[in-house]
């Protein structure tokens, strides 16, 4: 997808005049964009990033469209995406402002989370996924610490993910997973990949993707990203905090 900043463009002409009015930041600010369409919380949202020394808001948009122009336009730090836009799927802005500007940190928020988006927000390189209603000191809190090549994802997104699962699922038997099994899963769990993860361990990567492998087939997972939300419903891996 392929945006243009134009002149003509509300919703981009908002971003740019809001971005003015936040004035200079400084080299230690967290620059973030806003991309959401409901115009109150944007708002509430910008105000309450401006009152934190080491954050700031460089503007906001509202759609997927305007909010890939804006952020190639404004070049923020972090950008806070709504899963839900009406033009389309923060996932989908995502991946073109990624493409574009990959050390951009995406923190996307949602009331209705689905295992398949989270599979596509990890592999896509979004650093958090939130749910929309949740305290204002946890999104701050993950804007100052999302990293690139990590997924954190909220504890009640996973406990929503595996309270359906159970609902369209027969429960799944406690796994006898092995001590290094349980080792891989864990770090698993912390966000690392294969190769940090075969390293931490010291051993090599086909033995470490051997232990994934075996983990998810013990799991009845098709994923790692699932193999860590049935994990951590079965109380075998921490839940993971912002």
């Amino acid at each position: 997808m392929t945006a243009q900043v134009s002149p003509l463009e509300p919703s981009v002409r908002r971003t740019m005049a809001t971005a003015s009015v936040a004035g200079a930041t400084t080299a230690a600010q967290i620059r973030i964009l806003i991309v959401d369409d409901h115009t109150t919380f944007a708002e509430l949202l910008t105000g309450s990033l401006n009152r934190e020394p080491d954050l700031c808001s460089v503007g906001s948009a509202n759609s997927v469209a305007s909010g890939i122009a804006a952020c190639l336009e404004l070049l923020p730090d972090v950008v806070v995406m709504d899963y839900h836009l009406p033009d389309g799927s923060g996932l989908v802005a995502a991946t073109a402002i990624l493409a574009r500007a990959p050390l951009t940190r995406i923190v996307i928020l949602t009331g209705d989370p689905a295992l398949e988006a989270l599979e596509q927000a990890a592999a896509i390189g979004v650093c958090a996924f939130l749910p929309k209603d949740g305290s204002l000191t946890t999104v701050l809190e993950t804007l100052r610490h999302a990293r690139i090549g990590g997924l954190i994802v909220h504890p009640s997104l996973v406990s929503l993910l595996s309270a359906r699962r159970r609902q369209h699922n027969e429960e799944i038997p406690f796994p006898d997973l092995t001590k290094r099994e349980l080792a891989v899963l864990r770090l698993m769990g912390e966000g690392s990949d294969v190769r940090a993860n075969a390293k931490t361990l010291g051993i090599s990567e086909n033995t470490c993707r051997g232990y994934v492998k075996s983990i998810l087939g013990k799991l009845g997972a098709h994923s790692q990203l699932e193999a860590v939300v049935i994990a951590t419903r079965l109380g075998l891996v921490p839940a993971q905090h912002a």
